[in-house]
């Protein structure tokens, strides 16, 4: 068991407690007298841009163009798509007063964009030469949660929403996938996580789609949290509201939607993954701050050094933090631990005397002695790049340990209640097993396996298998 820091729960003793801990003593997030809704502080905030500003150029490079739509929808336009509002319909908070006036129609805050974009779309698209549409929004969505908790689930929730037309299905259904490649390789490269992926069944799919692609990432406890989806609509919405267009044929056409999406629950997927007893524990490409500079004493010979090491920092676009005052080092190494700063430079008087400089792995807490001479940049750079792929390998490490198989019902159920982690089982493909699966022992369908087939039979029915697909419990 890890060192114990004041404040923090174990999180082997109460990981729930553990959770919020971290979140509270690193500064992410306070509670406000809006039930159901956080306070994102900047420390937070910082994290949640780092994701916006690389995911955005990331659609921006692929023809996406943001854009802002409304926030309230009319009931009227909200009920055009009968599956998708009554997927929707338990978490939909309405307005029902303007002021001291009862509307004549009330309006949902918008729980997601699906309907606001084809009311838009079906103004602007006219011709095969208006396609695609490639949109893409930043906004927050309410969604009326019973049970929140911080990043996973508020009745606020900040995110990101793209949502595209084509001319063809095979067009769309090339940008579903293309944009659920995106966020895989975002989770795996910049987040650290060895996201699971694959496709929902259709009783888990989103409410109006044909088919919905989904990341699936373990976190330390075992429990999955989906972190993002890209849905192939077809033309169902676009039917539902009478877009149409003129082809390069001169007949009219329906066009194909997709929608997909991410949110600032991928910061509490960050936590849960790899943070620690300490507190936070960030990879270093999506860290606000990668090195925090602790002097330990104050007096010129440090001073000078700090001052040599932040312009070097500078010059090469490596964002730091400089934690100084009169609190004592312990106190100061534990403030940039509980933070999660990548890496820590302590420097002290007698180690410069010595002509060394002490760096700290906040992911491992392992000290490193470098001279003062070393070209600290190229140290730091290379350091932060070990960091980053040991993070990966370790979450990795761990989420296999606790990935199971069962070939028959009994050994599944067995699994089920004595250990944390997704079961890998063939399937036939029927709602019925899944359902039984999920009476029986509380487990959802986490996804259907993309690029690996059934090899046996069903693991309910033991009718012959069609899918190999995980099961999870899920926050």
């Amino acid at each position: 068991m890890e060192k114990q820091v004041e404040g923090i729960t174990s999180r082997d003793v109460d990981f729930a407690k553990w959770y919020t801990d971290v979140i509270k003593k690193a500064d992410l997030v306070d509670y406000s007298n809006v039930k159901g809704s956080m306070i994102i502080r900047p420390y937070g905030y910082a994290i949640w841009e780092n994701m916006q500003n690389i995911l955005d150029k990331e659609f921006k490079k692929l023809g996406h163009e943001n854009v802002q739509m409304p926030m309230f929808i009319p009931e009227s336009l909200l009920n055009v798509e009968k599956d998708h509002v009554e997927g929707f319909a338990p978490e939909v908070a309405w307005v029902t007063y303007g002021g001291d006036e009862k509307l004549d129609e009330r309006m949902c805050v918008r729980p997601t964009s699906e309907t606001l974009f084809c009311d838009h779309y079906k103004k602007i698209i006219k011709s095969y030469r208006d396609l695609p549409k490639l949109y893409n929004q930043w906004c927050t969505i309410v969604r009326w949660e019973k049970t929140t908790r911080p990043f996973l689930r508020s009745r606020e929730i900040l995110w990101q929403e793209g949502h595209t037309m084509h001319a063809t299905e095979e067009e769309a259904r090339k940008e579903t996938l293309q944009m659920f490649k995106v966020y895989e390789d975002f989770q795996r490269n910049y987040l650290a996580l060895p996201v699971i992926v694959g496709k929902k069944t259709d009783k888990e799919k989103f409410a109006g789609a044909e088919e919905t692609y989904t990341i699936e990432a373990m976190m330390y406890d075992g429990v999955a949290l989906q972190n993002g989806t890209s849905h192939y609509f077809g033309q169902g919405f676009a039917k539902a509201f009478g877009i149409q267009f003129l082809d390069k044929d001169n007949k009219l056409k329906t066009p194909y939607q997709t929608s997909w999406g991410v949110s600032t629950r991928m910061i509490g997927g960050l936590i849960m993954t790899h943070s620690d007893d300490r507190g936070l524990v960030l990879p270093p490409r999506i860290a606000p701050y990668k090195v925090a500079i602790v002097p330990i004493n104050d007096n010129d010979l440090v001073n000078n050094m700090v001052e040599e090491i932040k312009k070097k920092l500078d010059t090469n676009d490596i964002t730091y933090k400089v934690i100084a005052g009169d609190k004592s080092p312990g106190f100061r190494f534990a403030e940039a631990e509980v933070k999660g700063y990548p890496i820590r430079i302590e420097i002290g008087k007698r180690d410069l005397e010595n002509k060394i400089i002490t760096l700290v792995r906040r992911d491992t807490l392992e000290k490193i002695n470098i001279s003062i001479n070393d070209d600290i940049v190229l140290v730091i750079n290379n350091l932060l790049d070990k960091i980053q792929k040991d993070m990966y390998d370790r979450a990795l490490k761990r989420r296999n340990s606790m990935i199971y198989s069962a070939d028959n019902y009994t050994d599944f159920k067995d699994i089920a209640a004595k250990k944390n982690g997704f079961i890998k089982v063939n399937w036939c493909g029927s709602s019925e097993c899944e359902l039984k699966i999920k009476d029986d022992t509380g487990l959802k369908s986490r996804c259907i396996c993309l690029d690996e087939e059934a090899d046996g039979n069903c693991v309910v029915c033991q009718n012959k298998g069609k899918y190999k697909i995980y099961f999870g419990k899920q926050y």
